[in-house]
């Protein structure tokens, strides 16, 4: 657990106001020898020694008012509150008007214990004096913000109930921070043995985890501590934060290491801009690769330590971008996770009013592309000590977090635990789509470029190869939207899918296996992101990036010529579906010779009912013989 930089100050310059104290509340010789012996224990950071000599000075004047308040200034500094608590009572009972100081301290002190009306009563007479400084009158607000959220949050409990990994995860080492692959096969955690962090993966074998193992020599180290990972939704590519490297700009950087088969490559520091000489952490990249949230105490932040993003473009890693003072406070934000459906974001803060020390909160994307401001997760998934590093299934049911917490009977230190996440606290739908590329006449796989387009926005929110072993790709996708799948390769027809997930409320991932056709006459393709309203035959803007496509492939291929084909279902009478059929096709031809292709190169033609690829009995099947195709008519 952590106190705030203003509470050490006022810690340091109460102990300094009283050693050089010259009047004090006792005449005891040897109580005032034995608190100057701790007055320099304190400042030479001999805490034991200081709590020792302050007690022996209670013992010879229990009313020496500064020795109480000392010693109640070492426990909080410690992190024993509750003795904290006791001296500081202790001073107020002798002399309520001691040092006004005392109330703030005890308020901040009393949060950190969960005695929260207590708090409230003692900041709010702190207040009462006049003449408080500007940053105190601030702290103090601060926290009876948190007071008064705290005993709110406590009367209205969330759901929760959190269920240990269990062995096979947890050890009576520390295991914390896990992050998992979209499809829960792969889960990735930092386990600290021996004051050394390095990375453990577990793979889930029918539906259970599997005994972790040490992730790989080439990212973990003996000498440097390896955590706070971001692992890509396909669980291909790590960036983690590693500490005092010789390759590194600051104190810690983030690194990037890439799956080789079933190992990991040499890891690469980011650089410039994304790292400083300062301290860059906690990263934790988005379901399109091309967004990193991270955190900095660099210049230009709120304080402390903020959340910033980098955004991937063509010349690498862009300027980093604070978050704003939606995200971001004077005091530290920490542990930034972007779930896959890209606009929902979790995060700790001990800045946002909260039940003390660090909470967890969500923000959400706004229409306006701005952060909305932090909702607390609620009590008792936050609690008076530290909460931080949450993260989430790609469905967003479930979370995953680490404590310490005695009261859940761990296996020692800290261990990793789930919940599902109360329903209010979830992020958007998202799904996910896993396929594999190969040649469809030898079924090999292939290394192919793989595109899932928001078809609204014609904005590609994934772009990436598939694996050249296995031909083996991931992508998550948000519900409410239309999406347009592309897998292209040199010397392939290219392969088009359809991804409808408006009004979508399944938890149901897509599978596919996406066989290329080599460019040879005859050969065909559906093109499922073309649309047009029901019997008419003007091209709708969703169609424009699978145009686009067509085009591309026409231009890379410059010897080829096709066919554009239009096609119906059985419904209404043969004619008008013939004609229908036929002008779709024109449109699709317009199309592409207004956008430079040459019109000898093109044929379309109509086929109406006569070409069905399903039986027309199903709205399902009638809506497959809806089509328009491509077929290479020469090369």
């Amino acid at each position: 657990m952590r106190i705030t930089i203003l509470s050490i100050l006022l810690f340091f310059l109460s102990v300094s106001a009283w050693s050089q104290q010259r009047e004090y509340s006792t005449k005891n010789t040897e109580a005032i020898k034995y608190f100057a012996q701790a007055g320099q224990n304190i400042d030479e950071h001999y805490y034991d020694d200081a709590i020792d000599n302050l007690l022996k000075a209670i013992g010879e004047d229990s009313r020496f008012v500064e020795a109480h308040a000392q010693l109640g200034d070492v426990y909080r500094i410690r992190h024993t509150y509750k003795l904290a608590i006791e001296q500081y009572l202790k001073v107020i009972a002798l002399n309520p008007e001691f040092n006004r100081g005392i109330y703030l301290k005890i308020g901040e002190t009393e949060i950190y214990d969960a005695k929260y009306a207590q708090a409230q009563q003692h900041l709010e007479k702190y207040l009462t004096y006049l003449d408080i400084t500007p940053q105190n009158n601030e702290f103090a607000q601060k926290l009876i913000a948190d007071a008064k959220f705290s005993i709110l949050a406590i009367q209205h409990p969330v759901p929760f109930k959190p269920i240990n990994m269990g062995p096979n995860i947890n050890t009576a080492d520390d295991e914390y921070l896990p992050v998992g692959t979209a499809d829960e096969s792969m889960l990735i955690f930092t386990r600290k043995i021996n004051n050394n962090e390095d990375f453990y993966k577990s793979l889930k074998v029918k539906g259970k985890w599997d005994t972790a193992v040490y992730l790989s020599s080439r990212i973990n180290t003996d000498q440097y501590n390896e955590g706070a990972q971001s692992l890509s939704q396909d669980g291909k590519f790590l960036f983690f934060t590693g500490c005092n490297r010789p390759d590194g700009l600051g104190r810690c950087d983030i690194y990037i290491s890439k799956k080789m088969g079933d190992d990991w490559g040499k890891p690469f520091d980011l650089s410039k801009p994304v790292n400083t000489a300062g301290w860059e952490s906690q990263p934790s990249i988005s379901a399109d690769g091309r967004t990193l949230y991270f955190v900095s105490n660099k210049k230009g932040g709120y304080g402390g330590y903020d959340i910033w993003k980098s955004t991937l473009t063509d010349k690498g890693w862009g300027e980093p971008e604070n978050l704003g003072p939606n995200i971001n406070t004077a005091y530290n934000e920490q542990s930034p996770f972007i779930h896959p459906d890209d606009s929902t974001l979790y995060f700790c803060s001990n800045g946002w009013p909260g039940l003390g020390n660090k909470d967890l909160f969500v923000s959400r994307l706004g229409k306006d592309g701005k952060w909305q401001k932090p909702q607390n997760l609620g009590y008792p998934i936050n609690t008076n000590g530290d909460e931080n590093g949450l993260t989430l299934t790609a469905y967003g049911t479930y979370a995953f977090f680490a404590s310490d917490n005695a009261n859940l009977n761990g296996f020692g230190g800290y261990d990793i635990y789930t919940f599902e996440l109360p329903a209010n606290l979830r992020p958007h739908i998202v799904t996910y789509v896993k396929g594999n590329v190969g040649d469809a006449k030898t079924k090999e796989p292939l290394e192919a470029a793989v595109e899932i387009i928001d078809l609204e926005k014609n904005k590609p929110v994934y772009q990436d190869y598939s694996g050249a072993d296995e031909g083996d790709f991931l992508a998550t996708i948000t519900s409410g939207k239309n999406y347009a799948l592309n897998i292209s390769k040199s010397g392939y027809l290219f392969y088009s899918a359809n991804f409808s997930l408006i009004g979508y409320k399944e938890q149901k991932p897509f599978h596919i296996k996406a066989l290329l056709s080599p460019i040879e006459v005859g050969n065909k393709v559906i093109l499922k992101n073309i649309f047009f309203d029901t019997n008419k035959f003007d091209l709708k803007d969703e169609s424009k990036s699978e145009l686009e496509k067509l085009v591309e492939f026409l231009n890379v291929n410059p010897t080829v010529h096709i066919e554009i084909s239009g096609h119906t279902d059985n419904v209404g009478a043969d004619l008008a579906n013939q004609t229908l059929s036929e002008n779709r096709a024109k449109s699709v031809y317009k199309y592409l010779v207004s956008n430079g292709i040459p019109a000898a190169r093109l044929v379309y033609k109509g086929y109406g009912k006569t070409q069905p690829i399903a039986p027309n009995i199903t709205e399902d099947d009638k809506a497959l013989n809806r089509r328009t195709e491509f077929m290479i008519i020469a090369k």
